[in-house]
Formats: structure tokens, sequence, C-alpha cells
């Protein structure tokens, strides 16, 4: 059985939170721009003049207002796909740091739930600290997440690279199982996994039988975010089954250092489903979307 093939392009939101990986002057400049989130709907608005219909959006503190703006005004938008990426590992970090781990744990599980949730959660909950389940812990904590993009239409949820890799490193083939299943039963979603070592995930999905899953990574010609090397990389897509992971490239421009017209060059003659890129202007999003030819 094939699975549902995600969008070509999709339309990511580092641009909007001040995130640069190369440069800290350039993240300001953003942060400062996309403070008034009106320039962030504007910028959405260009993507999907350009065509775009996939958007990843981080579960960061501003991404329940923007779900909140696409929800309440659906009408004056095109049908669009979701990728959520989650959780967002810095708002814990933070919570942790400001309040303590206990207070934070009560802010993260338990704010903007109904007594009936709430309920539900510590049901959960309890379970997952009596017996010590790992895998309840996870769902109660996706289900947290995932709240904010109620009622938009998902097509993959992502786990992020932070989470997927130190899973990877434990071996943790359980996990990874039981997250895709949940995925897909609870919110009728491809499960999907960021990483920064695509070629060794994707063999150790292949070893675990964990199939029709997403898999997205840092892909450009300079090998920038890439572990191990480009050639192991070239060498994983070029004989993957994409009715069993499809390939989703960011870093494509490898923040900056590649001319958009070499990456896409380069990145158009791999073996990968799709694209997600972040742009803040309209010739850089026009730009991007006429390159990419996957």
């Amino acid at each position: 059985m094939n699975m549902d093939a995600i969008d070509k392009i999709v339309f990511g939101d580092n641009q909007f939170f001040g995130i640069n990986h190369m440069s800290q002057e350039k993240a300001q400049q953003l942060a400062e721009k996309f403070f008034d989130i009106e320039n962030i709907y504007n910028v959405y608005r260009l993507a999907f003049d350009a065509g775009v219909r996939g958007v990843m959006l981080n579960s960061n503190d501003r991404a329940k207002e923007i779900c909140e703006h696409f929800r309440d005004n659906a009408s004056q938008y095109p049908a669009l796909h979701w990728y959520p990426s989650i959780p967002y590992p810095h708002k814990y970090a933070n919570l942790v740091a400001e309040k303590g781990i206990f207070p934070a744990i009560n802010e993260v599980l338990f704010k903007d739930n109904s007594a009936r949730k709430v309920m539900g959660m510590i049901s959960k909950g309890s379970a997952a600290v009596v017996t010590k389940d790992a895998v309840k812990l996870m769902q109660l904590l996706i289900d947290v997440e995932m709240k904010i993009f109620k009622g938009l239409d998902i097509k993959v949820v992502f786990l992020q690279n932070i989470i997927t890799d130190l899973i990877l490193g434990y071996d943790l083939k359980d996990i990874f199982y039981e997250y895709c299943e949940y995925i897909r039963k609870k919110y009728d979603a491809l499960p999907g996994l960021i990483t920064q070592n695509m070629p060794y995930l994707k063999q150790k999905f292949e070893d675990w039988g964990i199939t029709k899953v997403v898999i997205c990574a840092s892909y450009n010609k300079i090998g920038y975010l890439m572990s191990p090397d480009v050639e192991s990389y070239e060498k994983a897509a070029q004989q993957n089954n994409p009715d069993d992971y499809q390939l989703m490239a960011m870093s494509t421009l490898a923040s900056g250092a590649v001319p958009a017209r070499e990456a896409y060059d380069f990145i158009n003659r791999q073996r990968l489903q799709s694209v997600v890129f972040g742009a803040s202007s309209k010739r850089n999003i026009d730009e991007t979307v006429s390159l990419i030819d996957l």
C-alpha cells in the first residue's frame, strides 16, 4: 500500500522567529521584522500566491496565535496541508529555567485544559508515573503539543531532531514504533522525523521494519548539518523506495552559503520527494518556488 504523497514544496517558519544559523545579525533583523505578527501573515500570503500549499510550523510560543488566525480566517486562504514540528525544546528549557521542574510540568500539562481533559490527562499521566511507561508519557506530551493545531488539515507530524536523534542514539526501537502508530491512529497523519543523520535513521528503520514514514533532514551540496557526509545522503536517497520513506530536504541553501540556483540545481538531481524552505520576501519566495523541480 502506497502512503499519501506529501507536498513537493513546504513553507517553513525559522525566518519568523529570528533563527539564522550563520548570522546572529540577520537573525536579530528577522526577529524585529516579525515582532508584528501581521508581517508573518503577509509573508504567508506571498507563499500561497506563489502556489505553496504546505506549511511547516514549530509548536513554539507564537504558533497558537498563528493557528488561531488560520482557523478563524480559513475562507481567506487556499486549502492547506499542515506539517507540525514537535516539541519546541526551547519552550520547555525556558519554562524549567524560569519556574523550576515541577511548576513547569504543571504549566505544560494543565494550563488551558478543562476539568474533563485534566482528569483524562491525570489518568494517563498517573499510569505513566506509576508504571514508568514512557510510551504513555510520550502520548500525553504529543497531545499537549498538538492541541495548538486542532482543526487544521494535518498531513505529517514531525518529531524534532533533538528528540529523534536522542532516541536514535539510545537505539529505542519501541519508542519510534509507538510514536509512529500513535500519530497514524490519533491524528490520521503520517509520522515524520527530523534528523541530522538521515542515512543512519533510514537504515535503522529498515532494519526494524518501520515504514510509511517521512524523514526530513538537512540536504545541501556542501554537507552543512549533514552527518556523516553528502555522499552517504546521495546513496541513501538513490536507493530509497518512496513508498516506504518519503524524504524531505531542509537547509538546502546551507543558511545562505550556497546560492539558490546552484543549491536547487543540486537538489533537483537528488531522489527526493519534498523541500521545506523559509523566506521572507516575495522575490526570494518566487525564485525558490520556480527553481524547485523534483
